[in-house]
């Protein structure tokens, strides 16, 4: 009986023992996999390239860049686990796509603005734009309300007192020129280009399709103290994963804030 009893104790010790390393051995796997990011074409992807060309390798980071061309499915993938980091997003935009949609996401490390900017094939001058002419802004909440903050402080409109990131058209207190304000899913604006008079783009849609921010924009958001920095997001919980945080140790790079001076002229301006 007892020499049963001392093998059924060495068997179930070695059942511990092989589990545990397995647990290791996956860990240490997870480590070694790919990072999958998913990411704006334009310039997160570029960034991303720029990084998994360059510098990823020395980290002993390996880098799958997947591309999404709208705002809403790189976190859906995100929180489907079909990827396992984004880099497309400022924090109101993530804060507030997660309370819709209830998905507890965190912001690792901020890496670029991209000024918003007005435009417009139709005017040459804010002020030329005619009465009760169409502004088209994009039409998720929180760059709405950026959108609405960028034409209130060029004199377009005003706003009541208080209305932040999460201004309404609801919350136009004067609108001297009886401007009709046209809320668009951001990647169409600049489409809307040649229907209205004015446009407020994204900076990354703006670049994609040509436009110059720092020499085509009619107005252009400002980068110092601008809270809408674009930041790599992870799930609430992943913040230590190894990949993740090598990532964001060479996205806030000196290499990588030379190659954003660069290569976008002012049309995205580090954060770092």
């Amino acid at each position: 009986m007892q020499i049963r009893w001392m093998f059924r104790v060495v068997a179930a010790l070695f059942v511990v023992l092989a589990l545990a390393a397995c647990s290791k051995e996956q860990k240490s796997g997870s480590d070694n996999a790919p990072l999958k990011v998913g990411a704006s074409p334009v310039p997160h992807a570029d960034i991303l390239r720029f990084v998994q060309d360059n510098l990823a390798a020395k980290e002993g980071l390996k880098l799958e860049i997947v591309e999404f061309t709208d705002y809403v499915q790189p976190n859906i993938a995100l929180n489907d686990h079909q990827i396992d980091a984004n880099f497309f997003q400022h924090v109101p935009y993530m804060v507030d796509f997660g309370k819709q949609r209830g998905i507890a996401m965190s912001a690792v490390a901020k890496v670029h603005i991209e000024p918003l900017g007005i435009y417009s094939k139709k005017v040459k001058a804010l002020g030329d734009a005619p009465k009760g002419s169409i502004i088209a802004i994009p039409n998720d909440a929180t760059n709405a309300g950026r959108a609405l903050r960028l034409l209130a402080n060029n004199g377009l409109l005003t706003l009541k007192d208080g209305a932040g990131v999460s201004a309404t058209v609801q919350d136009i207190t004067t609108n001297p020129k009886e401007f009709q304000i046209k809320e668009l899913e951001a990647a169409q604006l600049p489409r809307s280009l040649d229907d209205v008079s004015l446009a407020v783009i994204n900076g990354n849609y703006a670049i994609q399709v040509g436009l110059k921010p720092a020499h085509d924009a009619l107005a252009l958001e400002k980068g110092e103290n601008n809270p809408y920095a674009n930041v790599l997001s992870v799930l609430k919980g992943n913040e230590g994963d190894v990949r993740v945080q090598k990532l964001a140790k060479l996205l806030t790079s000196p290499e990588v804030k030379e190659f954003i001076n660069k290569k976008y002229d002012g049309a995205v301006i580090a954060a770092f």
